[in-house]
């Protein structure tokens, strides 16, 4: 992958408040597409290990964005009193700037593990609704579930994120902080 790519992807913020959601959501289909035909005209047939590989690529793309989204972002805020203070600012803030609205819903169990559920995530809703495209659906979180990862990570906390579809384009978001 060449770097301009990669480098044209990590300017997304400033990318995403020129265009319009359409041209993103595009955009973060191509950069999708691309990654993995890419692999498959190296390797051919794609095994799990060749989309593992893809995934991690996609979300480490991600990481990156999250970084240096987070850091404008609280630029002039207060700092967070706790883990939970900043989930919520993860579910309100952060996330209707990158995605253009809130969460739905947040729950925890007060022990690390977070569950973050929008019924209308941004980056599913060019699919069809149901079932015939949830084996596609981790292709297209990984590079949000990146995002997350990589604000947490500035925030101070480190955390595993992984994303769920059941049905199209409701998504859940499970963020498990690392106790260190």
């Amino acid at each position: 992958m060449s770097l301009p790519f990669i480098e044209f992807y990590v300017h997304f913020e400033s990318f995403y408040r020129m265009a319009d959601d359409s041209l993103f959501e595009f955009l973060h289909m191509e950069i999708v597409s691309h990654i993995f035909n890419e692999q498959q005209s190296r390797k051919g047939e794609l095994d799990n290990k060749d989309r593992a590989a893809c995934i991690s690529l996609l979300e480490a793309m991600g990481f990156r964005v999250g970084q240096g989204l987070i850091e404008r972002l609280t630029r002039d805020t207060p700092s967070f009193k706790d883990e939970l203070d900043i989930m919520k600012f993860i579910c309100k803030d952060f996330w209707t700037k990158v995605f253009r609205r809130q969460v739905d819903n947040l729950r925890t169990n007060h022990q690390g593990t977070y569950v973050l559920q929008d019924n209308k995530f941004s980056l599913l809703t060019q699919f069809s609704s149901g079932k015939q495209y949830l084996d596609q659906a981790p292709k297209y979180l990984a590079f949000s579930c990146g995002v997350v990862r990589g604000a947490l990570s500035n925030l101070g906390l480190e955390s595993v994120v992984t994303a769920e579809v059941s049905i199209m384009p409701s998504c859940k978001f499970q963020v498990v902080i690392q106790k260190l």
